[in-house]
């Protein structure tokens, strides 16, 4: 089963889980900023895909940290920012069989329709 994490008021989000429900794929959906997410969690998925691509620096809240922490945040700064403030994290994420995969451009669309 799949387990996606995002935000229900994100756009891409609620594309994903449509898209996911159309081809009834089992999954299952966890709010980051409703359910949380831990540091553990969130270097897991760094660990894999890197934390820069884990990182939504095009969001709101991005653009609304210090000038100073932009400019030098480093890993162990991303990840602490990224679970004090959940919207930092690009979405979705998606956990699968296979690994983790960040955003649902085509690219994430061919390989999970792959997997599911």
């Amino acid at each position: 089963m799949l387990t996606v994490y995002g935000l229900k008021s994100c756009d891409t989000t609620r594309k994903s889980l449509k898209w996911l429900e159309r081809r009834e794929a089992a999954h299952r959906f966890l709010d980051v900023r409703a359910d949380g997410v831990d540091l553990e969690k969130v270097t897991e998925w760094a660990m894999e895909v890197g934390w820069e691509a884990l990182l939504n620096r095009g969001s709101t809240t991005w653009r609304g940290l210090d000038e100073v922490i932009r400019e030098n945040v480093t890993e162990d700064i991303a990840l602490q920012l990224m679970v004090e403030n959940p919207t930092l994290i690009k979405r979705p994420v998606i956990e699968t069989d296979a690994g983790v995969m960040v955003g649902f451009k085509p690219e994430q669309q061919r390989t999970l329709e792959d997997l599911i």
